[in-house]
């Protein structure tokens, strides 16, 4: 049974003794090692991927679904697998361009109580449920040599976020991040040049660590021109 957010917030105020706290915790603990054992397992043999995230709420008749489902067909067919966040919206969009290329389709999925169900057109062998956002949002950033992100809210923000911190700190390598949607993500970056960057919170060079596309060939143009330095190709 799902709980009230009233009924969250007095739980998280409660005394718990030792008896409490080693029924549950423990318990919680080895769900999580279940999630990351089962994530690493079918996700480590995927080979080269892009992770595509965008809101839930985006329509089938939206321009950026269309334009996910166009930028996930063309990355399909230069060789990339394809990971999204299992769901609705820009999510089935991006599997729905990868299964229709014939490529690899990734859905990682969560229960949530609103919005989220996956869609039909993730490889049946791909799909993977998670309860913790924090085990999923790794699988999405470890797996990937790419990220592009559509227009979306919180969620779209805090794996966009997470990626550029990751590739800031130099924690994962420095893969593209593409932004797809010139006019949904100005205000965002003019408020990341006009505030963090001049009161000192990042660094000016942080900005380009993200790249402003509006068309499916310039993302892909983008993340192929990444690679051909380095002379890599996807290997399926």
């Amino acid at each position: 049974m799902m709980l009230s957010n009233d009924d969250k917030i007095r739980k998280a105020f409660e005394n718990k003794d030792w008896q409490d706290i080693k029924a549950t915790d423990a318990w919680q603990i080895f769900k999580i090692m279940s999630e990351f054992v089962s994530g690493f397992d079918k996700m480590s043999a995927i080979g080269p991927c892009v992770s595509i995230f965008g809101s839930a709420r985006t329509k089938p008749d939206d321009k950026y679904y269309l334009l996910a489902e166009e930028i996930a067909h063309k990355l399909t067919l230069e060789g990339y697998g394809i990971i999204t966040g299992g769901g609705p919206g820009i999510m089935e969009a991006a599997n729905k361009g990868a299964k229709t290329a014939g490529g690899k389709s990734v859905g990682l999925n969560i229960d949530l109580p609103h919005e989220q169900y996956s869609n039909p057109y993730i490889d049946k062998d791909k799909l993977i449920q998670f309860d913790y956002f924090f085990v999923r949002k790794l699988m999405f950033i470890k797996y990937a040599q790419g990220f592009v992100v559509l227009p979306g809210g919180f969620g779209t923000m805090d794996e966009l976020f997470e990626a550029m911190t990751l590739i800031q700190t130099n924690k994962i390598g420095r893969f593209p991040i593409m932004l797809v949607g010139k006019q949904y993500w100005s205000g965002m970056m003019s408020w990341i040049k006009d505030t963090l960057v001049v009161e000192n919170k990042v660094s000016a060079e942080d900005l380009d660590l993200m790249c402003i596309v509006d068309t499916a060939d310039d993302a892909v143009k983008h993340i192929n021109d990444f690679y051909s330095k380095y002379m890599l190709k996807p290997n399926f």
